[in-house]
């Protein structure tokens, strides 16, 4: 956890105020319960009034600065908290937002929101306490202990007893309970997995009635989940009561030895008494001490789940000295390209080659699994090749800065993915300086304009979370307005007009024809009638290029590419 603290480097000044206001308050305590004795022996005892007011004006000072000291010190505190959690979440989402695919399938969404959220929030209540309690603790247990010995040397006796037993209590308690707290955070991971996949699966679940199904697992996360929480609370619960218990004991003790020593005039009745102040301040001191003892290791826990997210080192990265891309503009290349996914036995597309030129449409088809999503996900540098190369405008992708390279792209994945926010901010997602005028003109082209036009607030029309409120296709050609009004280079369709009826997909392929003349468009379609008029067809099967031309080339020698056709269309549109 020490090492999240150098994010604490911008508040540097306000931990030093808070340390200075923890000290004062810390001395203000200390002299308090002196200043009550002299009041008692010196004013109480002998009956002089003057004296207790006087000194008694003097308690009510140093009160009322140690009370000044604590609010001025809480507020710093909470303030220094709630900045470095602020911080710290900054640096976390900024380091995913680094990652590449791997990385994210690695750790998982779900654990990633938790680490972001509830772990960054267990460090931040630790850092609250510390920063009121690392001062000013140690100051009170030793200040009070000198206090304690300079009224009576022999009640200190009574504390040395009683401080390690209460270490010993506090030692073993923290023990059973730092493992607990550690298999916490993980099974609250668990219950964050199961929940987001209903919240963003309940169509499915509701389509094949497994209600009943989700709910159990839910339950048993959460049982899970709950008990372990319960034998965390047992244990801190229990840790209460028995920390007042040696308060209480102490105290006792105290109190009896103490009278029998001013029964024999060996101590007087204020020096008890402070005494008796001095010593609840070291047991406090103790007890927040264990408090901290006690959540430390479940922040401790959480930090080391932050510091993996920090440390996971991106496997995609910049290169030191990034090419400027070369004369060509918007040439893609693929040189005998092979790449397989982390842990997979059999390459997912293996020795690829092909060249998709601008003012060309070049089609990529195949069956379910044969690697058409994987290879235009290597374009983007998603994913980097096993071996082989991509070039892009004459340069290896691995050798361009990963900005200069994506913002030649005009990418719509095969799951459209909308942002809440009107619709033109989402066109605008693709371009964000684009004027209303190029809004209007992308949603045009994407065949987007007339149900927006519908709509009661055209494109100021709120989009809900992930789009629930449009259908599938109105999803589809919101994605590809938004690849279209950055006008880039490179234009990829990842199977972009599934939704789309057939009148539609005709309208929006011939708009497309004009709009992106003059860039490369790279199609992954399944049906043939989006395909059948590209410039080029690659036909994938198993991870490699079964057959590469024209549709009517491919009629006639692929054997993949015939098969596929006659699925889809009749012997008469084939003709």
């Amino acid at each position: 956890m020490m090492r999240l603290f150098r994010f604490l480097k911008p508040f540097i000044w306000p931990v030093f105020f808070i340390v200075i206001f923890m000290f004062f308050q810390a001395m203000a305590e200390l002299y308090l319960p002196t200043l009550m004795s002299d009041v008692v022996n010196n004013g109480m005892m002998k009956g002089n009034t003057g004296y207790i007011l006087k000194y008694g004006s003097y308690m009510l000072l140093v009160a009322a600065g140690s009370s000044a000291c604590s609010i001025v010190g809480s507020f710093l505190s909470a303030r220094v908290a709630v900045g470095f959690g602020r911080d710290l979440r900054s640096k976390v989402f900024t380091r995913v937002e680094s990652y590449s695919l791997h990385e994210f399938d690695k750790i998982g969404t779900a654990s990633l929101i938790t680490r972001t959220t509830n772990d960054i929030t267990q460090i931040q209540t630790v850092l609250v306490m510390m920063l009121r309690f690392i001062i000013y603790a140690p100051i009170m247990c030793v200040g009070g202990i000198i206090m304690a010995v300079s009224k009576d040397k022999e009640l200190t006796l009574i504390l040395a007893v009683v401080v390690p037993l209460l270490l010993a209590v506090i030692g073993t308690l923290a023990s059973i309970v730092v493992p607990l707290f550690k298999a916490l955070q993980k099974k609250l991971d668990r219950v964050n997995l199961v929940l987001r996949e209903n919240l963003t699966g309940i169509r499915v679940i509701r389509a094949f009635n497994r209600l009943d199904i989700e709910r159990k697992r839910f339950v048993e996360a959460n049982k899970d989940l709950t008990d372990t929480s319960i034998r965390v609370n047992k244990i801190m619960a229990a840790m209460q009561p028995l920390l007042m218990v040696f308060m209480n004991i102490t105290s006792v003790a105290i109190i009896w030895f103490a009278g029998l020593r001013i029964n024999a005039n060996k101590m007087e009745l204020g020096d008890m008494m402070a005494f008796l102040q001095y010593a609840m301040q070291i047991m406090f001191a103790f007890i927040m001490v264990s408090v901290m003892y006690v959540m430390v290791p479940r922040a401790q826990a959480s930090a080391m789940r932050i510091n993996e997210v920090l440390d996971m080192q991106p496997e995609i990265t910049d290169p030191a000295g990034a090419q400027s891309v070369g004369a060509k503009r918007g040439v893609v290349e693929f040189e005998d390209v092979t790449f397989s996914y982390p842990g997979a036995e059999q390459p997912a597309i293996s020795h690829v080659t092909f060249e998709a030129k601008p003012g060309e449409v070049t089609a990529i088809i195949g069956g379910t699994g044969s690697g058409k999503s994987t290879l235009i996900s290597l374009i983007p540098r998603f994913y980097d090749v096993d071996s082989g190369r991509i070039l892009v405008d004459g340069v290896d992708v691995r050798e361009l800065a990963q900005k200069e390279l994506r913002q030649k792209i005009g990418f719509v994945p095969q799951t459209a993915v909308l942002f809440t926010g009107t619709i033109a901010e989402n066109i605008r997602y693709g371009k964000k300086d684009a004027t209303d005028e190029e809004v209007r003109h992308a949603a045009q082209v994407a065949q987007a304009s007339e149900f927006i036009n519908e709509m009661k607030n055209g494109y100021d029309s709120e989009i809900s979370q992930g789009g629930t409120n449009v259908s599938g296709g109105q999803k589809q050609r919101l994605s590809i307005a938004r690849a279209l009004v950055r006008k880039p280079e490179i234009y990829i369709f990842d199977d972009s007009f599934s939704a789309l009826d057939f009148k539609t997909d005709a309208r929006l392929r011939a708009a497309l024809r004009k709009e992106t003349s003059e860039s490369t468009v790279i199609i992954v379609a399944q049906r043939v009638s989006t395909v059948m008029d590209a410039d080029r067809i690659i036909v994938l099967d198993e991870g490699k290029v079964v057959g590469m031309g024209s549709h009517r080339q491919l009629l006639s020698n692929c054997e993949v590419y015939r098969e596929i056709v006659s699925s889809q269309l009749s012997e008469e549109e084939i003709a």
